[in-house]
């Protein structure tokens, strides 16, 4: 798990409903460094995610899908 604020820079597709402009778009958003890769490799392959954690070592981690599936991240780490 990484510390609170480590994060890494990753494009990510932001839908319409989450978007401050109400149009699905892309943009670079800060990521939990030690998942990072994940995410990424997510939005490379057409799987969106609407928010992600590590969980910092207090809890597990979690990445939440568009599509409501939930992909529990246990044992990250850094």
């Amino acid at each position: 798990m990484c510390k609170h604020g480590t994060d890494e820079h990753v494009l990510v597709y932001i839908p319409a409903h989450l978007s401050y402009s109400g149009d699905a778009r892309f943009d670079i958003k800060p990521i939990d460094k030690c998942i990072a890769s994940i995410v990424r490799a997510l939005t490379n392959a057409g799987i969106y995610t609407t928010q992600s954690c590590c969980g910092h070592g207090k809890c597990d981690g979690q990445i939440d899908l568009l599509d409501g599936r939930i992909l529990m991240i246990v044992g990250v780490e850094q």
